[in-house]
């Protein structure tokens, strides 16, 4: 376990560092804290198993620098010198975190997988009803089959995706 954590994190280690930097804003903190990173999941790793290795940096690495945050302003103790450049500071950022992409990843796979474990007239009917936006009557019409066929194809898709997911431990 310990060659693939240090493997993904040394692929990782810039990411890592990117992600803390926006949230810290300093590049020495950011770096620390990467290091932390490291040390915390390399313990982790030899208590038990990291299944998502990746989606577990990103998250301690967070955790660390919000935490270093939480810190940080209880240890302030003087008014901030310009506190115009400080609530500019405070947006959050619109992009989504590194660690939120991994994540978004796995669980697209994930379900992309499940889709394809279904029968292909199921599959096309959740394609017309969910990406092409086709009333259920169209879809019926199309493929020759009741209204009724429709929802019962699209009730089986979704409670199948659920549970795919819900086996695999969505992150």
């Amino acid at each position: 376990m310990s060659n693939t954590l240090d493997t993904i994190f040394i692929a990782q280690r810039q990411a890592l560092t990117g992600s803390v930097l926006r949230l810290v804003r300093d590049r020495q903190v950011a770096t620390d804290l990467t290091q932390e990173t490291y040390l915390r999941a390399h313990k982790a790793a030899q208590q038990q198993e990291i299944i998502h290795i990746e989606a577990f940096l990103f998250r301690t690495a967070r955790n660390l620098a919000l935490d270093h945050l939480r810190r940080s302003r209880l240890r302030q103790t003087a008014a901030p010198s310009d506190p115009e450049a400080d609530s500019v500071a405070q947006i959050p950022s619109c992009a989504p975190t590194a660690e939120t992409v991994l994540i978004d990843r796995e669980n697209l796979r994930q379900l992309t997988e499940a889709l394809r474990q279904l029968p292909e007239r199921v599959r096309t009917v959740v394609r017309l009803s969910r990406i092409e936006e086709w009333p259920n009557k169209r879809i019926a019409a199309a493929l020759d089959v009741s209204e009724r066929t429709v929802l019962n194809d699209l009730k089986l898709a979704m409670m199948h995706c659920r549970d795919v997911m819900a086996r695999r431990g969505r992150t």
